[in-house]
């Protein structure tokens, strides 16, 4: 057993609280607002008032919040009270320089450092079902495994630098925002030319052109279900640093930056804490 402090207990944050309980390791869980901690109580978890606390008997710190500001300013005054040997498991989707910036402070704290983003949403992390991608020393490797083993399908380690793993994300939340918007402009399409847009999903399915993906987004857009697992907001900021990451390794940014338009007229519109699948409101 391994005593867990999960710091941001939004949608992936308490779904992955509930994967480590689930497997019988000790956790303790703190959000800057309380109330969304409070229900994971209910579930074994210890539900702290302030950071300090939570992180203070924590072997793993496993920090799931919005940005790299939110992060710093949680972790800043805490990094103090880690007790020895414990290790930050990074896990929010900052981008390369927001990694870094993270980085030197565990390492100006002598705190050890994970740099651990997760590919899925609020479904695979409520089932323990995420991809791991983890990037960091070998050496923490051992006392870090039974944690993403809970809260994840598989772990894929990227390298032993520091950010990779982040490198890595970035590369793969540039395809799904890809694929998002390709399926909301065929569905729009579809309706546009006077057809029911299930047809769409119907020809693609099964093929070499289908995936989870299309038909998931797909179904939520025809039906208008909305419900976030993954809130377009945060699309939007992840997709910033997409573009970013572009430009530091010198690829064009054409479609990013096509990608990025369309969020923010979903945004704009009013569906920013919507499901992404909500940015068919901008093809329409």
């Amino acid at each position: 057993m391994t005593s867990v402090a999960v710091l941001g207990t939004g949608l992936m944050g308490a779904g992955m609280a509930r994967s480590l309980l689930r497997e019988g390791h000790q956790v303790t869980v703190w959000n800057r607002s309380t109330e969304k901690a409070k229900p994971l109580a209910d579930d074994g978890a210890t539900v702290a008032d302030d950071a300090a606390d939570a992180v203070a008997g924590a072997d793993v710190v496993i920090t799931m919040l919005f940005d790299t500001d939110a992060v710093a300013q949680t972790m800043e005054p805490v990094l103090p009270r880690f007790r020895d040997g414990a290790v930050w498991v990074q896990t929010s989707t900052v981008g390369i320089e927001g990694t870094d910036r993270l980085a030197a402070m565990a390492r100006d704290a002598g705190v050890d450092f994970l740099d651990v983003p997760m590919l899925g949403t609020k479904a695979p992390a409520e089932n323990g079902q995420l991809v791991v991608l983890a990037s960091g020393p070998t050496s923490l490797r051992e006392k870090v495994q039974p944690v993403f083993d809970a809260i994840g399908a598989r772990t894929q380690w990227v390298s032993e630098t520091i950010g990779d793993a982040s490198r890595l994300k970035l590369a793969v939340n540039a395809w799904i925002g890809v694929v998002v918007n390709g399926v909301a402009q065929s569905i729009a399409l579809a309706r546009g030319l006077g057809l029911d847009p299930q047809q769409f999903l119907d020809a693609v399915q099964g093929g070499a052109l289908d995936a989870p993906y299309v038909q998931l987004k797909g179904k939520a857009m025809i039906d208008g279900d909305y419900t976030p697992s993954f809130e377009l907001d945060g699309v939007i900021k992840d997709t910033d640093l997409i573009h970013a990451a572009l430009g530091e390794a010198g690829v064009d940014a054409t479609l990013a930056t096509a990608v990025r338009d369309r969020l923010g007229v979903a945004s704009d519109a009013g569906h920013g804490s919507e499901d992404m699948a909500a940015v068919v409101h901008a093809y329409t």
